[in-house]
């Protein structure tokens, strides 16, 4: 059993940056991620390229140095890795908390897949891509069906339907198109989500115009079946023959693990948590919260350039309380 000052959950940029900001204070501290280094990154599609320039990337004053203005995902990973290196972070991989609970004397225990450990100060940066959005539709379990989108060649002449209309789903739609699939995109609106990649949104639009690939709007996927899909659109249900279905709905945060740590929420469907906007700190005592979790349901609020600060918020805060360790 070991004790640290502070315990960072989660090794995306977030948690790195966390990591980075304790290092430099000359605090004890440990990163614990139940998956790969920036596993969410290293879940992206291959060929994903990022909205956000490089330097708007760069944790730890780190230059992040890409090919062209924006970097693709594998000039990401090249670059975290790196950071980890220069800093000799300390990171736990494959190492899943499970459950956080407080002491009498005010410290906290961590449980994890492979230890136990001891804190006074918990910063959860856990990010939200590892737990798809289901749509609980009949067949949505069946082996044709994939949450997560990874390249288009496995689709190549195929019978795609595409569900959702943010930038997984426009780029998935695009990528199987164009290496032969016969895709069809279902979308919930009445049009393509405005957030989609500024210069992404045009190329679909003219697809769509010309019908190369075939568009569903203001209609949802109802059923999944082994050959064919029921589409409820707005004239009735439409049956179409069907190979394989992306569901490009979103993801979530891990909702249980905040809630098992006395995490509250505010009230409505988007499942916010409490936290102080200055300190990073929720309403549960040295418990913090960094990065794209501070946003709930609305995962499209915070991201790696936007909420590196965070990191700075927390580690000061912690720093200026008396009873420090």
């Amino acid at each position: 059993m070991s004790t640290y000052d502070i315990v960072v959950i989660g090794g995306g940029p977030i948690g790195l940056a966390c990591g980075i900001e304790a290092q430099k204070s000359g605090l004890k501290y440990l990163i614990l991620e139940k998956g790969a280094l920036v596993n969410s990154i290293y879940n992206y599609p291959l060929n994903m390229k990022f909205f956000s320039t490089s330097e708007r990337l760069e944790i730890g004053a780190v230059p992040f140095v890409s090919i062209s203005g924006k970097p693709m995902r594998d000039e990401a990973l090249e670059y975290y890795r790196r950071v980890v290196e220069f800093f000799r972070l300390k990171i736990n991989l494959y190492e899943e908390v499970q459950k956080v609970n407080r002491k009498v004397d005010g410290m906290f225990e961590i449980q994890s897949s492979k230890g136990i450990y001891h804190s006074k100060y918990i910063i959860v940066a856990t990010g939200f891509y590892d737990h798809p959005i289901g749509c609980g539709i009949e067949g949505e379990q069946m082996t044709k069906v994939f949450h997560y989108y990874k390249e288009p060649h496995p689709f190549s002449f195929s019978k795609v339907v595409v569900v959702g209309a943010a930038n997984s789903a426009i780029d998935a739609a695009l990528e199987c198109y164009r290496k032969g699939a016969e895709v069809t995109l279902v979308v919930r609106k009445p049009e393509i989500s405005q957030r989609v990649k500024y210069w992404v949104k045009p190329d679909i639009e003219n697809r769509i115009k010309e019908n190369s690939i075939k568009a569903f709007f203001n209609s949802e996927l109802v059923s999944i079946r082994e050959n064919e899909v029921d589409i409820k659109t707005a004239n009735g249900i439409v049956t179409i023959v069907n190979d394989f279905v992306l569901l490009m709905t979103g993801y979530h945060p891990d909702f249980s693990l905040l809630s098992k740590a006395g995490i509250e929420f505010h009230s409505g469907g988007l499942k916010i948590p409490y936290y102080n906007e200055h300190t990073m700190e929720s309403n549960v005592n040295n418990i913090y919260l960094a990065g794209v979790v501070c946003g709930g349901m609305e995962t499209h609020k915070w991201f790696i350039e936007n909420s590196r600060v965070h990191a700075t918020m927390i580690i000061r805060d912690i720093l200026s309380k008396s009873n420090f360790i």
